[in-house]
């Protein structure tokens, strides 16, 4: 079954190609953690580096998620402050991760710049390097990956499209990805495609 997945990647599920921009409000933070649980965790997972800049985009998504459950009164001075934030880490860090994107927990963003991040969701204990780009946005149509858990890409990896990036996976430096990948591949090139499937058991 496995021999069978390696050389291919399945096309991209018409069923993914979403036509609904997020509406941006509604809190997609990980639920039952507090926002200070989410940072300290997140602190951790940055090796407690103040100085990692994907802490600071990491940190400004948690709070503009936060604020959305604020009573009306103060989400009005929390979005400019959000807002400010947002352009500050885009302008200095070079990490775009727009609010609208579901993050899972202990996602460790390793580098900044040219990091486009426009995804439905990125899964638990990802890990995204620099010059890194998801998604495809135009005028007329919003199409964006799912990336599940515990998924490890390299430098310069592009994932566009309405599709699926199954769990465990590896994505190769520089791939260009298009197509579905199936749980637990290591992928590259361009266009991208299976080279090994991972040991389910042992995860490597």
């Amino acid at each position: 079954m496995q021999e069978a997945a390696l050389h291919s990647i399945a096309p991209a599920n018409p069923a993914l190609v979403y036509s609904r921009r997020p509406s941006g409000r509604e809190n997609l933070n990980p639920q039952g953690l507090s926002l200070k649980a989410l940072l300290h965790e997140d602190f951790v997972t940055h090796e407690r580096n103040l100085f990692e800049q994907g802490l600071w985009a990491i940190a400004t998504h948690r709070f503009g998620n936060w604020r959305l459950d604020l009573p009306r009164i103060f989400r009005a001075p929390c979005a400019l402050l959000y807002h400010f934030m947002y352009k500050v880490v885009e302008w200095t860090c070079g990490i775009s991760l727009p609010q609208t994107v579901k993050v899972g927990r202990r996602v460790r963003i390793w580098h900044h710049s040219g990091m486009i991040l426009n995804a439905e969701s990125i899964g638990d204990d990802c890990h995204i390097r620099q010059n890194t780009t998801f998604g495809v946005l135009r005028t007329n149509h919003y199409q964006v990956p799912i990336i599940e858990d515990r998924v490890d890409m390299g430098c310069g990896v592009a994932i566009l499209g309405a599709i699926r990036i199954g769990h465990d996976s590896v994505i190769g430096a520089n791939s260009m990805v298009n197509r579905d990948v199936p749980p637990y591949s290591v992928v590259g090139g361009v266009p991208a495609r299976v080279l090994k499937m991972r040991n389910a058991e042992k995860n490597y």
